[in-house]
């Protein structure tokens, strides 16, 4: 196994000699790759952050994270409970096929549907129509203020190609794929070319773009993407010309890179927190010593857990202060947070130990923490930690670091008792934290945590239009969150990138780039 790897690195790498020399061939890497190449399969970052480069939705977001049009240009509410979007003219697929108010029925219809990943942004639609070859209604069965803003990472996909490669149903991730997880026709300013899965991404210059005559036109011909699991391998690449763009540095590495000559770095707090999940809602937990009942549905337990892990040791020692430590799971510039929110419990571990001993665990028990080792920054580093901190007050922890590929399926399948996992809000907004791990039932939410005032707060938040009233509702909900400690929050993420010089890309603090926003400037 090891000597596969090892091969399948080094032919990686050397596929990016030959294109070097192409004219304006962007070579980009890091650590993990997409996931799937279905639009609709896997609402994961570095997913969207390659499929934004081929595929495009009706609304997105500037480097300040404006709402800006995209494929539409321009939208608005006709009735309590109808938005109308006036789509662009002249936007072709990457095959020819024109793009139409059709092909957005389609591409929503899919997205609402039982295996896509993006179904919990759309729970709020009831039917899409085409009231004209570019005009399309959304019905929804109450007012959705937040519409639009759910719409940036949906993607549209056109309905004839997808008919013709039976891709009609979204990606059951983890248990199926089809034919849009390495094949794309999509309208945005790249098309796909080849996709290894884990060994390389060639996406190619859509002449064709419409954004070519909207946006200051870029001048990339080429990206290569190339996942690079290891940290000194990846900034190897780096320092010796191989790759253009890293958007994961190493923490460790920073000051290496930036004395570099030729090599730049840019930095900006992340709109993503990382936390840790405790299943709470199994009679019994599948990897513990503990038998006949859970030790994770006593909140007890939860907040002896909290309180064992030393956040600042995170943040100084292993993200060498590039965190921010967080109490609730939304950043700073997340609509619903507040400085009292975000006020963290106390690191206290002799009140963790007396927490276990009231719960009835004097002795402490077992448990298996599953963690990915190629999506976060420091991810795994930072779950080492946790299990030496967590024995410190007597929980006895089996680390399972695993790429995100075998992690994130354990979560959606509710096979994992203690997991770590980051999350972005790509609405700016509260709801979206709400509406995907902490209402009843949602496949994000591995903790099995269930309130009926918060997944009712849920939906009023969603349809409240008074923006006092609604942020009552975003208030009430977080404290019902803090309060029931549904997760463990441990921080916000300040992410890094790394440009070579003859190469700028303004850095974005959703951590997509978006390369038509790119360019060589030698």
């Amino acid at each position: 196994m090891r000597l596969r790897f090892l091969a399948a690195l080094l032919g990686a790498l050397v596929t990016l000699v030959p294109v070097a020399h192409a004219e304006n061939t962007l070579r980009w890497a890091s650590r993990g790759d997409a996931l799937t190449f279905d639009p609709h399969g896997q609402n994961e970052t570095p997913t969207i952050q390659a499929q934004s480069q081929v595929y495009e939705a009706l609304v997105s977001r500037d480097a300040e994270l404006n709402l800006i049009p995209r494929l539409a240009t321009s939208w608005e509410i006709v009735a309590p409970t109808t938005w109308e979007f006036h789509l662009r003219e002249g936007v072709t697929f990457h095959d020819g096929a024109p793009f139409t108010a059709d092909d957005v029925v389609f591409s929503l219809t899919r997205a609402m549907g039982t295996t896509s990943d993006f179904k919990s942004l759309l729970t709020s639609v009831e039917s899409v129509e085409a009231v004209g070859p570019l005009t399309v209604r959304i019905h929804t069965n109450a007012p959705s203020p937040l519409l639009p803003a759910n719409l940036t990472d949906v993607f549209m996909m056109n309905r004839a190609w997808s008919e013709a490669n039976d891709v009609v149903v979204a990606q059951d991730f983890g248990h199926d794929e089809n034919y849009a997880v390495r094949h794309a026709n999509g309208t945005g300013p790249f098309m796909l070319e080849l996709r290894e899965p884990d060994i390389r991404t060639i996406m190619v210059r859509n002449d064709n773009w419409w954004g070519l005559d909207v946006f200051p036109p870029h001048n990339i011909d080429r990206i290569v993407y190339t996942p690079i699991s290891n940290d000194a391998t990846r900034v190897a690449a780096l320092l010796s010309g191989e790759i253009d763009f890293l958007i994961d540095p190493p923490l460790q590495d920073l000051r290496r890179i930036e004395a570099a000559p030729g090599l730049t770095l840019q930095q900006t707090a992340q709109v993503r927190t990382i936390y840790f999940g405790l299943d709470q809602a199994s009679p019994e937990l599948r990897s513990s010593n503990i038998e006949g009942r859970n030790p994770f549905a006593d909140i007890r337990v939860r907040q002896a857990i909290y309180e064992a892990i030393d956040i600042e040791a995170i943040r100084t020692r292993i993200m060498r202060g590039l965190s921010e430590p967080a109490g609730i799971i939304t950043p700073p510039q997340v609509n619903g947070w507040t400085p009292e929110l975000d006020e963290r419990l106390p690191f206290d571990p002799d009140a963790a130990r007396a927490l276990l001993a009231d719960a009835g665990y004097p002795d402490g028990f077992s448990v298996t923490l599953d963690c990915p080792n190629n999506r976060y920054v420091n991810d795994e580093a930072i779950c080492q930690a946790t299990v030496a901190m967590l024995a410190r007050i007597g929980i006895d922890v089996t680390l399972d670091a695993q790429p995100k590929s075998l992690h994130f399926p354990k979560i959606d399948d509710r096979t994992t008792d203690f997991y770590m996992q980051g999350w972005g809000v790509p609405t700016l907004d509260s709801e979206y934290v709400f509406q995907f791990l902490y209402v009843t039932g949602r496949r994000s939410n591995g903790t099995g945590f269930s309130s009926p005032r918060l997944d009712e707060l849920t939906e009023l938040m969603s349809q409240e239009l008074n923006e006092e009233q609604r942020n009552a509702y975003i208030a009430e909900a977080w404290q019902i969150a803090r309060d029931n400690i549904a997760f463990i929050p441990l921080h916000n993420q300040v992410i890094v990138w790394a440009t070579r010089e003859g190469f700028t890309q303004p850095i974005v603090a959703n951590n997509t780039p978006q390369f038509y926003m790119g360019a060589f400037t030698d």
